[in-house]
């Protein structure tokens, strides 16, 4: 994700994120998701089908599933958005929505499931038998989504409606530690999922237009309505978004369609589409390649700069300028090498996807010489705008926590999470690239993305893949970093 804060040219540095855990090479669980969307009550209606298998070392006698859209209910433990960001979250009055599981069925039919969790945001599906390592077991969940007004990942504003992170999802579950059931959290996105294969169908009023994750396969009106069947596999998450108010520029990158989505009025389609190309283009070049078929760029009412998914990015409709949608796109766009493709763990270790995803950006803009994201100047200005926190907080507190790699709840303020994952990430990764050389810098990357792609690769394993790659051993570099002994001057 994308947080824009004031205009200086370090808040459009990002955060990076650890993992969790590695995945052996396995066969992937799949979910057949049917969706209707009845746009006067806002409630989306869906089933889905999942074949889970179980890539772990142990018996489960359970399935856990996060329920994302309980976050979003009036007495929310955890508020979805920062006590600064409220009005522009809900700039029509505060609102509220969550998901209600109708029915869980297996095999034998109904399953007495539970909705547990510390803010109602776990589904835990019991299993009759069991499963073994390899083994599967199909599950099938139905549902509703009650929408909420508000510029977010998951609701409808004036202009557009957004689904992201709306259906059951399974928990990963790591060896040793049990299904992650993290909480949603105001801070970075706190996600955590396996790819897996997705079928999902969309029904919705034809006065609608549809950017989706994934590949339409067939679409047909009916009464009305659209329905679009759509396909998307080694995906870790599945996300749409419905406009009325939709005008789509389009391109082609090496048999991959990029299609950017503005508003009706918008004379800046020619120039995002552009760069959206020109991102996938160089990313695949320095990284490997893109692996999906689509991409949607999707202009949209969000709270911060902008957000990924696999094969769709949300970006921003507040962008104050060409310039700044240009940064966010492109910092969108990397995440699908680092968090769509290689996985991680966001919610406990936040600086491992965003980091990388924002320094991806910075070298963008270096290799295309821009002079208004100039390479020199976002690194003067993220070290400037770095030390002005670290003063700041030591003369109002008496000393400042400079660590990254921490929980998001365990960042006080939006501005810390910011500065130590944003700002210091991206002196982090300029640092390590001025100390082992460009050439063998990008040559990690590469054989990073190449060797984890639709993995969760743990903080450790990021470390000695660089190690690897570059030939030093850089396990004491990245500890001073995360840890905060590193002092920036």
């Amino acid at each position: 994700m994308k947080k824009c804060f004031i205009v200086l040219a370090v808040l459009f540095l990002l955060p990076f994120a650890l993992v969790g855990c590695t995945k052996k090479e396995e066969k992937l669980s799949s979910y057949d998701i049917t969706l209707s969307y009845d746009d006067e009550s806002k409630i989306l209606s869906g089933k889905e089908e999942i074949s889970y298998i179980n890539s772990s070392d142990n018996l489960l006698s359970e399935l856990h599933f996060h329920l994302y859209p309980n976050a979003f209910r009036e007495n929310a433990k955890n508020k979805v958005v920062s006590l600064s960001n409220r009005d522009k979250a809900y700039p029509n009055g505060e609102s509220f929505g969550s998901i209600e599981i109708d029915n869980v069925q297996d095999e034998n039919g109904e399953v007495a499931f539970s909705v547990a969790g510390e803010d109602e945001n776990i589904l835990i599906v019991p299993l009759a038998t069991g499963i073994y390592p390899d083994e599967s077991v199909k599950i099938s969940i139905t549902f509703k989504v009650k929408l909420a007004n508000i510029n977010h990942r998951l609701g409808y504003g004036d202009n557009v409606i957004n689904f992201g992170n709306f259906y059951p999802i399974a928990c990963v579950y790591e060896d040793g530690k049990g299904f992650c059931e993290s909480l949603y959290h105001s801070n970075g996105d706190p996600f955590y999922s396996d790819a897996a294969n997705y079928q999902v169908s969309v029904t919705f009023s034809n006065s609608f237009t549809l950017a989706s994750s994934g590949e339409v396969i067939s679409q047909k009106e009916e009464n009305g309505n659209k329905i679009v069947s759509l396909k998307l596999n080694k995906a870790r998450d599945f996300a749409f978004c419905l406009s009325k108010k939709f005008v789509i520029a389009e391109k082609e990158v090496k048999g991959t369609k990029i299609s950017y989505y503005g508003y009706e009025g918008d004379n800046n389609l020619s120039s995002c589409i552009e760069i959206s190309k020109a991102a996938v283009e160089y990313f695949s070049n320095t990284f490997g390649e893109y692996p999906y078929k689509t991409l949607a760029i999707v202009k949209t009412n969000f709270v911060h700069g902008g957000m990924e998914y696999p094969s769709l990015v949300m970006i921003s409709d507040t962008c104050q300028s060409q310039e700044e949608e240009d940064y966010v796109i492109v910092h969108e766009i990397a995440h699908q090498w680092w968090y769509a493709v290689v996985g991680n763990d966001e919610y406990n270790h936040a600086w491992q996807d965003e980091s990388l995803a924002e320094y991806s950006t910075l070298m963008f803009f270096e290799n295309r010489g821009d002079k208004t994201n100039d390479y020199q100047s976002l690194i003067k200005n993220a070290t400037a705008n770095y030390k002005f926190f670290v003063d700041i907080y030591t003369n109002v507190l008496g000393e400042v926590d400079t660590s990254m790699d921490r929980p998001l709840n365990k960042f006080e303020t939006e501005p810390e999470y910011v500065s130590l994952t944003y700002t210091k990430g991206t002196i982090m990764y300029h640092t390590l690239r001025e100390m082992v050389g460009k050439r063998k810098f990008e040559k990690a990357l590469k054989n990073y993305y190449e060797d984890y792609k639709f993995k969760n690769p743990a903080p450790e394993e990021l470390i000695a893949s660089f190690s690897k790659s570059t030939g030093h051993n850089l396990e004491g570099f990245f500890t001073s970093w995360l840890g905060g002994t590193v002092v920036v001057v």
